[in-house]
């Protein structure tokens, strides 16, 4: 497999990549991900291989909106509440909708939803009719990529494409799952305790 080197003006031919089954590195407001329709099993599939990630770990979806997360997920109003932090390093857990394969969610009925910072990937999501896979271009246990070369360095044959660019890095998304009856913080990250309970007005365990 030759991987390809995309701008990030190469917006519609990374939209064909995807749909048709194929796997990219993408930048977003933190790291580079790698990218997969989330609905297609078979790619799914391709990119634990990639990654060498062990299908067990569930994987978080990359949304335009929140409109368009409710067409895979139940999308409450406490969650809707957070509307205010998307764009931007946030994984809210919602209750998926049944399109949303086991493959994605390890199982579970929760599946991770975020909205990325990045304008050449919310273009990009704009155009598809379903979501992304958001899992960091990394080999399972190693460091994140944080540019387009570095993604190619390390997934060089092993997917079909990666976006040119630079990640800024710093602190990794917050993961807040709003499945249960109280918002459980799972992993702390870019958005602070604070500015969730400000804005979901109550207590996050």
């Amino acid at each position: 497999m030759n991987t390809q080197l995309l701008r990030k003006t190469d917006i519609r031919p990374a939209a064909d990549l995807l749909r048709s089954g194929g796997l990219a590195a993408l930048p977003t407001e933190t790291v580079y991900a790698l990218a997969a329709n989330a609905l297609d099993r078979r790619a799914v599939l391709k990119l634990f291989a990639a990654k060498g990630r062990p299908e067990t770990k569930p994987i978080s979806l990359f949304v335009p909106d929140f409109d368009a997360a409710d067409r895979f997920c139940h999308v409450t109003d406490r969650a809707r509440a957070l509307s205010p932090l998307w764009p931007g390093p946030l994984t809210v857990i919602l209750r998926r909708r049944p399109c949303v394969p086991d493959a994605i969610t390890a199982g579970g009925e929760g599946v991770g939803i975020r909205v990325p910072d990045d304008e050449a990937v919310l273009s990009l999501l704009r155009l598809l009719d379903f979501p992304l896979t958001g899992t960091s271009a990394n080999l399972s246990g190693e460091a994140p990529a944080m540019s387009g070369a570095e993604a190619l360095r390390i997934f060089d044959g092993r997917i079909d494409a990666v976006m040119d660019g630079v990640a800024p890095g710093g602190v990794p998304s917050t993961v807040v799952d709003l499945t249960g009856d109280v918002p459980r913080l799972l992993r702390p990250g870019a958005v602070s305790r604070e500015a969730l309970e400000a804005l979901l007005g109550t207590v996050v365990k």
